[in-house]
């Protein structure tokens, strides 16, 4: 029975039904000695404490996306096939334009999102990708066009799937892209969970595990050999939060051509931010995969973009951290998010999705998608408050607080 199934769920409210009506109706009908019949009494009041907190994580997994099935929440998910030393480009030595085109069979997975179990030719990951179309990818008058691409990347512990569930991605942009609001982006959520118990960090580990090169060059060329994409660096842009916006700078800095720009949403710099990080456990590959220290020894920095958001001791100073670090052309926009706006959970991060792809269109020079299409208007000043949890920058935010 799937762990994240309606069947499973609904079984479990019934069993709740059940381990609550028993007490009440079997506690005086008990019949036997005393130590039967207190052992009969803790044996229901556990199975009603059980059933109680099976029901609650299960109903706080369903809506933080926090592990996709069984293997996940036991552990005991690998998908790994290997994972060779492919070098400082995670390429290794591959012609990546040379190599066979990917063609992979696709099922609906609801909510006009599709999936499909990808084998990671170059990475040795082999694991599920998830795809969603813009509203304008299937007209006639967009038959030939080229669209943007955004990798989404879950934190840790997280699925793939909680950009298109618990922060309504698709919900929130589809109204924007047909107003022009937001470019018609494909959005792509490939799985970053791949070993038991860890947090890849993103990074390749020769012997381990190679997640950085599954995530931008397996899922990128499966994903360009399927649909009409626009090229990479110029029309891919990858964004994240908690653990994946660590993953969405790190890897956009590393990758300047591979990704435009990147969305972090309560990211950290050091890997050690997430005690269960692959790439905290090695001193050289923790200093390897810090954007900060990445952008630090850059002799050339790199041509990207990157909007960090944050709130105090949650984002907020890392971010400032890169934005002082950065040197042209790399540019850093940072937005302050208030303690007031809740905590690190999906409903912190949920209102920050529009702004944040409305920042993604004009810095990725995407607000002409065709001709005729419509630019992105300006916010109104009512939806400019409205945005206000999102929208604020960190020099407004900094200039507050010296006062």
């Amino acid at each position: 029975m799937s762990l994240t199934g309606s069947t499973f769920l609904y079984t479990l409210v019934a069993l709740s039904v059940v381990a609550v009506a028993l007490p009440l109706v079997l506690w005086s009908r008990i019949r036997g000695p005393r130590v039967l019949r207190g052992a009969a009494r803790v044996l229901m009041l556990m199975f009603a404490q059980g059933t109680a907190v099976a029901l609650v994580f299960v109903v706080v997994n369903n809506a933080d996306n926090l592990y996709d099935d069984w293997s996940d929440l036991l552990g005991t998910s690998d998908h790994v096939r290997q994972a060779a030393d492919l070098g400082a480009d995670g390429t290794g030595g591959l012609a990546l334009s040379e190599l066979p085109r990917v063609r992979q069979h696709f099922t609906q997975a609801g909510g006009g999102v599709r999936v499909t179990q990808l084998k990671g030719r170059v990475s040795g990951v082999d694991a599920e990708v998830y795809v969603w179309l813009p509203p304008q990818y299937d007209e006639p008058a967009y038959a030939h066009h080229r669209f943007p691409v955004v990798e989404l990347l879950p934190g840790y512990p997280g699925s793939p799937k909680s950009w298109f569930g618990s922060l309504h991605a698709p919900a929130q942009l589809a109204p924007q892209m047909r107003g022009g609001r937001v470019a018609p982006f494909i959005l792509v959520a490939p799985r970053t969970t791949l070993l038991p118990g860890v947090d890849t960090g993103c990074a390749n580990v020769p012997g381990t595990v190679n997640a950085d090169t599954w995530l931008s060059v397996d899922v990128p060329k499966m994903v360009m050999d399927n649909f009409r994409t626009q090229p990479a660096p110029r029309g891919w842009a990858v964004a994240g939060y908690s653990a994946g916006a660590h993953c969405a700078v790190k890897l956009a800095v590393a990758h300047p051509d591979r990704y435009r720009a990147a969305v972090s949403l309560s990211g950290y710099n050091d890997p050690r931010g997430e005690r269960d990080s692959l790439a905290a456990q090695d001193p050289a590959l923790r200093r390897a995969t810090d954007p900060y220290l990445m952008l630090a020894r850059a002799t050339v920095p790199p041509p990207v973009a990157l909007y960090l958001s944050g709130q105090p001791h949650d984002g907020y100073e890392a971010a400032l951290a890169l934005q002082r670090e950065a040197k042209a052309p790399t540019a850093v926009h940072v937005v302050y998010v208030p303690k007031s706006a809740g905590g690190h959970t999906m409903a912190l991060w949920r209102p920050q999705v529009v702004p944040a792809f409305r920042w993604l269109t004009t810095q990725m020079d995407q607000h002409r998608i065709a001709p005729g299409a419509a630019t992105p208007r300006a916010p109104s000043t009512a939806g400019s408050r409205r945005e206000a949890l999102a929208s604020g920058t960190a020099s407004r935010a900094a200039a507050g607080r010296k006062r």
